[in-house]
């Protein structure tokens, strides 16, 4: 795992420790790439570990992500999904009607950040954010009427 010395000393630095089970989480939210708390859960089971339970996979994920390891996003209504920070600089796209999850530059939102700063004066971090919408592949299938209904409804 790279950088892993670095993260025992940030830890440290913020008086944790690198344990097993951090170590652990770091290992499968790379494996992952984007991971729910669920998922890293069920991934870990096959670690060669014992499993771990949730409230240890929030509180290490929390801790991770106050010194900068990992970043989340909410993709849905669910839980936040987390990957790895060095990870994070891009948007997530997901479709509505399949639930794929497409990643693109940050900077393909910036004029939506340009107009949020200069109408309200508000700095917007867009990798926190999906953008929830229709793949091209879903976009295609759907009905005009059904797709202009939906997009009306969120108007």
């Amino acid at each position: 795992m790279d950088g892993v010395p670095d993260l025992e000393e940030s830890l440290h630095a913020q008086g944790k420790r690198m344990t097993p089970q951090r170590r652990r989480v770091v290992a499968a939210v790379s494996r992952l790439g984007h991971a729910t708390p669920e998922s890293l859960a069920t991934d870990l089971t096959s670690d060669g570990g014992s499993p771990l339970p949730l409230s240890t996979i929030y509180r290490n994920l929390e801790a991770l992500e106050q010194i900068g390891v990992v970043s989340h996003t909410h993709l849905d209504h669910r839980s936040s999904t987390y990957h790895l920070a060095g990870h994070a600089n891009h948007l997530h796209l997901r479709c509505t009607a399949c639930g794929r999850v497409i990643e693109t530059d940050v900077e393909a939102a910036d004029t939506l950040v340009g107009n949020l700063r200069e109408r309200h004066g508000f700095v917007a971090d867009v990798k926190h954010m999906a953008i929830h919408g229709w793949c091209s592949s879903c976009a295609v299938l759907a009905t005009a009427p059904e797709l202009h209904a939906a997009t009306e409804h969120h108007e």
